[in-house]
């Protein structure tokens, strides 16, 4: 018997995710992943260019495929969907991935810039799931059911100040996240669908880099292991969530932080 082997535990052989947000950063990271250990992949990113760019290095680990399209817009949403139907005889796995930030002091933070941040981190979110329940659905069983990881942040979970810029939508948008993915566990279970959060600390992105640059020294002291995230300890999470190994884990938010969201660390920049 050979029912805790690792590779039947994680394997993703004959799966198929979509990944929004996948051309690059954390989306991109997930997508190699993912196809290194045996699924088919679909990456969304809004722009044509990035996404012929990102096929480049992806297509070298597995199947992949791509869509140019804003999640945030209704009518590419409706590309998004038709495109999984194109590419895939069954769905498996949906990574809500791409988001935004925007910081500002409180004085200066624009209704815009809120109103962006929301749409992008929750309401498209919100409005894809909902599009692409019916392909979930259809593949789902109850052994195997159909897998959405929602990628929140560790700032959801507390007040993040290493920056110095107040993120506010950022934060309230992901503390509302990993509240959405609790109440869409709970609704969509009776339809053999698990929902969970990812909420990764600092790794190295497009998002990153300017607090990389500017408080490196910072973040490492707030974080309890002194470091940034590695892109294998964010996949091997995203994995486990993906394979039989998480096939009971549902309404979970996962921090992949190295602690920083419970530590109050040694922060010299407050005092």
């Amino acid at each position: 018997m050979d029912e805790f082997n690792l590779n039947r535990l994680f394997d993703l052989n004959g799966k198929t995710a979509l990944i929004t947000g996948g051309s690059s950063g954390l989306g991109l990271i997930m997508a190699k992943g993912l196809l290194q250990n045996g699924a088919r992949v679909l990456i969304a990113s809004r722009k044509q260019k990035k996404c012929d760019m990102a096929l480049i290095e992806l297509e070298k680990y597995g199947d992949c495929f791509a869509v140019a399209a804003d999640v945030t817009k209704s009518e590419d949403r409706v590309k998004i969907v038709a495109a999984v139907d194109d590419c895939f005889d069954g769905f498996s796995i949906l990574i809500n991935n791409a988001g935004g930030n925007w910081g500002a002091k409180l004085e200066d933070y624009p209704d815009d810039g809120f109103e962006k941040v929301i749409s992008t981190n929750l309401n498209a979110v919100f409005s894809l799931t909902r599009d692409l329940i019916p392909q979930l659905e259809k593949s789902a069983t109850d052994d195997d059911p159909g897998r959405i990881i929602n990628i929140g942040s560790m700032d959801g979970i507390h007040v993040p100040i290493v920056q110095r810029v107040p993120t506010f939508a950022y934060s309230a948008s992901k503390a509302a996240l990993h509240h959405l993915t609790k109440a869409l566990a709970i609704d969509l279970a009776p339809k053999k669908i698990t929902v969970n959060a990812v909420a990764p600390g600092f790794f190295e992105s497009r998002m990153t880099d300017y607090v990389f640059e500017h408080f490196i020294t910072d973040i490492e002291d707030d974080c309890p292991l002194h470091r940034i995230g590695r892109p294998e300890e964010l996949v091997g999470i995203v994995v486990y969530l993906a394979s039989r190994a998480g096939a009971y884990t549902n309404g979970a938010v996962i921090p992949v932080d190295g602690g920083t969201s419970i530590s109050k660390g040694r922060r010299p920049w407050t005092e």
